[in-house]
């Protein structure tokens, strides 16, 4: 895969990439995120249900990223977002804000962002404070009916037609710690490739759609994104 012939570039990341910041992962092995079932905290109807528990649930996460800080695969993605000469767009899976943290700009999170809150009186987007359990006014219109700003199983994706107007007019996709079995995201990489991009796998071990691509790298994150994006830049 040599550099000189990508123009183009969009980064999709997912938890893998927040994983070795200490960022647990969405969904572990016993089918739990963070002691909880995902169908308790992250659906329209959990919050329906009981509102406590998920605004609870989603404080301790913003706190949590306090205690977490940018890898050296957020840096290495930063650094090609500053020196890439081309059009590049990261489009991240996490709700974190590790990316921002560690300087990339040109990037959107397709699944909301914990430091977000949304108002479900108005619609407007605003920084969360530390905790909406208390049940904080709307900077707008001051209704107290702010819930996490994170896209829910049965929600749409943000910035869909963004991601792909991208996907269909890059050259080279790269997927970076995903999983491959979450959709739309998992879809991108056919989506790229339909459009006639090349396609680059990295992950920790094979994925569900590591068959997809036309090349795949496995091991940790930190280590094979910094030596991707050196090789790239040095075109």
């Amino acid at each position: 895969m040599r550099a000189a012939e990508f123009q183009s570039i969009v980064v999709l990341t997912g938890a893998g990439i927040s994983a070795e910041s200490g960022v647990p992962t969405f969904r572990g092995p016993d089918g739990l995120w963070e002691g909880h079932r995902v169908e308790d905290v992250a659906t329209p109807q959990a919050f329906r249900r009981d509102p406590v528990l998920v605004q609870a649930f989603y404080d301790a996460r913003r706190a949590a990223l306090a205690r977490v800080a940018p890898n050296a695969a957020h840096a290495a993605l930063a650094r090609l977002d500053a020196q890439w000469p081309g059009d590049l767009l990261v489009v991240t899976q996490n709700v974190d804000d590790l990316h921002e943290r560690a300087g990339a700009r040109r990037m959107v999170h397709m699944h909301g962002e914990l430091k977000s809150a949304l108002c479900l009186a108005c619609g407007e987007r605003q920084t969360a404070p530390d905790t909406l359990s208390d049940g904080p006014a709307c900077i707008r219109c001051e209704a107290r009916r702010l819930r996490p700003d994170i896209v829910w199983f049965g929600e749409m994706p943000y910035h869909m037609d963004r991601i792909e107007t991208a996907l269909a007019a890059c050259d080279l996709f790269v997927s970076i710690g995903t999983s491959g079995a979450v959709y739309p995201a998992a879809g991108f990489v056919q989506g790229a490739r339909h459009a006639g991009a090349r396609t680059l796998e990295i992950n920790l071990d094979r994925s569900e759609g590591t068959h997809f691509f036309d090349e795949a790298r496995h091991g940790r994150a930190g280590e094979l994104v910094p030596l991707w994006v050196d090789a790239l830049l040095k075109r």
